[in-house]
């Protein structure tokens, strides 16, 4: 009896140090991954890795590691115009599966990936309105002035007419999509008022827009978008991803 107790003592020290190891390794990988990810993407800030999985060494061995998370706070996504400083994604996450590493462990790709981000309406709307006004009838520009959430998943979009007698400023309901890698928002009727009659299809062509998302971190891809309370929800996805290298 007592050789047993001392060999469960043993058993359960040296799983205790495996453990200890395992979480330390785990952690020093994380960190690692972090600042090469920053540094790849040319990050503000050093992204939110976590590992998934236990142990961690085994995964190592076996040069594939089964669940990554990444969390990203402020990117900034490339509109599509270089000379365009681009859009701030408030909150962007990712979960990784099947990652793979060399034995250099320079470089790591991941087999598909799915998560979401989200644009705050303050933010797409600067985006939007570096579009500047538009002229849509002689002596008539237009121009978005405000998005907010209209509930039922639809953004109110206020459009500004401005006319020799004045501006106003109706609101629309619209609809966000995703439409060729662009967030994309059409409105499902126009107001019946006069400076709307003057010119509806290009006034139209102002209230809905486009929003190009370029560059986001590891290849991963615009699926589906919603409006929420706080901004435009997006679903992104992608498969075989270049995480680093």
């Amino acid at each position: 009896m007592r050789a047993l107790r001392i060999l469960l003592i043993f058993v359960v020290v040296i799983g205790g140090l495996f453990v200890a190891a395992d979480r330390i390794a785990v952690h020093f990988a994380e960190s690692k991954a972090a600042d090469k990810i920053r540094t790849s993407e040319g990050l503000g800030q050093t992204p939110d890795v976590s590992i998934k999985g236990f142990p961690f060494l085994t995964q190592v061995a076996g040069g594939t590691l089964d669940d990554v998370e990444l969390g990203i706070q402020d990117f900034e996504a490339k509109s599509g115009k270089s000379d365009d400083a681009g859009i701030r994604i408030a909150d962007l996450k990712a979960e990784m599966h099947g990652v793979k590493f060399d034995s250099s462990y320079s470089s790591a790709t991941a087999g598909s990936a799915t998560g979401t981000a989200r644009i705050d309406y303050a933010e797409l709307l600067k985006a939007v309105k570096k579009q500047g006004p538009a002229q849509v009838a002689p002596g008539v520009t237009a121009w978005i002035d405000g998005l907010a959430y209209a509930g039922d998943h639809k953004v109110k979009v206020t459009v500004a007419v401005k006319t020799p007698l004045g501006t106003v400023r109706p609101t629309v309901r619209s609809t966000v999509n995703v439409d060729g890698g662009k967030v994309s928002a059409r409105a499902g009727s126009l107001p019946d008022i006069p400076a709307f009659d003057l010119a509806k299809d290009r006034i139209r062509g102002v209230i809905d827009f486009q929003q190009a998302l370029d560059d986001l971190p590891a290849g991963i891809e615009l699926d589906r978008v919603q409006a929420v309370g706080q901004g435009i929800e997006i679903t992104v996805k992608g498969s075989d991803l270049d995480l680093v290298g």
